[in-house]
């Protein structure tokens, strides 16, 4: 009899270790205990002598990026300009070159003034130059940072990108005769299919699970996996937990220190009971780990605290012509003082997640996106900035962050907006970069209509081909890339935009 209900606790045991990380990611920032098991607080010997980071900045609600990079070669921006002066209220930027109108309405296209033009390197070799090589190209009138970032060759344009299980022609698309992603046009799918690369309900994201490759270069792993915008399952791996964390540094797990119900010592009476040694081994090893999160959180915030970062200044605000404060900058802030606190927290390699939302534009575009892009390009300019100027040194050439989004947007107007499309363009920016270039086709709407389907792009560049291009920059092996990305197989392997190593 005893020996069974030995056996059966102990099975019970080995059950509550391997599913903490469910219970954890499932529930959010309330499970803080379990989030930290024996598995990620493990210390490794590290073997890794640079650091690398990754920033993911997810835009919630599918941005209209056929707004933030355009063609602006003759056919094509007669097109976009057709397709997008519909009433009541025309949202087609204007030409580049084209003089703001002081009169206008605040952050309408005629107050915005023309398109910002770029000039791409068109580096032969690259994938999408042939095609791209002939066409102009602009960024949207409110992202001059961008503008400068790209022409300083620290940023560089992924061009129709998207979730695909295999590559796909408008022709197929329209037969239905080859795999999609499930649940196209749905917010909460895409954002898991991006994130991933499964609809809503999967656990595990494809930055945690590159994070689970590389944490044994970290002293403690529990720092490998960061996320500055909330519980998100980009971040979550099998072995790597996502620590959240503030402006203010970690999150303390409530009740353990200040007053509490009142009393200065009754914090402290809690954290002894939640901690203390147990002869049953459930409470034992939640003990452990409630410890253990406890000593983790600690440790972070001398180093935290240690680190120290110029705070971002206000942004143009375009609807309103006022200074605001940029909350995405202020998460940037954030990763930079945790990379300026790198050595304190034994980090080698970091993934991190920041976000900003408000991009499901499907009335009060022009306001809403004039908006939403100073607000992006501003923070990218800032981080760019806060790295460069890091107490330890210059880490642009060690970071590495790319955007991405729900989905793109139809290339139609609605009236005043635009509705759920797939294929969208983003931007990577880093020292790393192989900046100032367009990877990828970009569409040729109006010349090419095989490049739409019901007016959305149909994305030619894979999540997979960025994940592993990513994912090969910071440490892993082509075997361990299959493994994080099954659909790798379908596509390219290294889009080429990170430069070797």
């Amino acid at each position: 009899m005893t020996i069974f209900k030995t056996s059966r606790l102990d099975a019970s045991r080995r059950r509550f270790l391997r599913t903490a990380s469910v219970v954890s990611g499932a529930v959010g920032p309330f499970a803080a205990p379990f989030a930290l098991n024996l598995a990620s607080l493990n210390t490794a010997v590290a073997q890794t002598t640079d650091y690398k980071a990754i920033v993911c900045l997810f835009l919630y609600g599918g941005n209209d990026s056929s707004h933030m990079v355009l063609r602006t070669d003759a056919a094509s921006f007669n097109e976009y300009t057709r397709m997008r002066s519909v009433a009541p209220e025309s949202i087609a930027l204007k030409a580049p070159g084209t003089a703001p109108v002081a009169t206008a309405p605040l952050a309408s296209p005629d107050r915005l003034g023309g398109v910002r033009a770029i000039v791409p390197k068109f580096t032969a070799g690259i994938a999408g130059t042939a095609e791209n090589s002939p066409l102009t190209f602009a960024l949207h009138p409110s992202m001059p940072e961008v503008a400068t970032l790209f022409g300083a060759g620290r940023l560089a344009i992924l061009a129709n990108a998207g979730p695909l299980v295999q590559p796909l022609t408008r022709a197929e698309y329209v037969a239905n005769v080859l795999p999609r992603p499930k649940a196209l046009g749905s917010h909460n799918d895409q954002q898991s299919t991006w994130q991933a690369l499964g609809p809503e309900g999967v656990k595990i994201g494809w930055g945690g699970h590159l994070g689970d490759l590389v944490a044994s270069s970290n002293a403690n792993t529990v720092f490998t996996s960061i996320s500055v915008s909330g519980n998100a399952v980009f971040s979550a791996g099998e072995t790597v937990f996502q620590y959240q964390v503030g402006s203010g540094g970690a999150t303390q797990i409530g009740g353990l220190s200040g007053n509490l119900f009142g009393s200065s010592t009754a914090a402290a009476t809690l954290k002894s009971i939640v901690t203390a040694s147990n002869q049953h081994l459930f409470a034992n090893e939640y003990g452990a780990i409630v410890k253990r999160s406890v000593d983790a959180q600690a440790a972070f915030q001398v180093a935290y605290n240690a680190s120290t970062v110029t705070a971002p200044t206000q942004y143009v605000q375009p609807s309103t012509n006022n200074l605001a404060n940029n909350s995405l900058a202020q998460q940037l802030q954030t990763v930079a003082r945790i990379i300026g606190a790198r050595s304190g927290l034994g980090a080698k390699r970091q993934v991190f997640f920041v976000s900003m939302g408000g991009f499901d534009t499907h009335d009060g575009q022009n306001a809403n996106q004039a908006d939403l892009l100073a607000r992006l390009s501003h923070a990218l300019g800032y981080f760019d900035g806060a790295l460069a100027g890091l107490a330890g040194g210059d880490m642009r050439n060690n970071v590495t962050l790319f955007t991405a989004s729900d989905f793109g947007r139809t290339l139609t107007s609605n009236g005043d907006g635009t509705d759920h499309g797939w294929g969208s363009h983003h931007f990577v920016s880093g020292g790393a970069v192989n900046g100032g270039e367009i990877f990828g086709r970009f569409p040729q709407f109006g010349l090419n209509l095989n490049d739409s389907a019901n007016n959305a792009y149909l994305p030619v560049t894979s999540v997979d081909t960025i994940g592993s291009t990513l994912g090969k920059w910071f440490g892993a092996s082509d075997a361990q890339l299959d493994t994080v990305f099954p659909n790798l197989r379908n596509f390219p392997r290294d889009l080429g935009f990170l430069k070797a190593t």
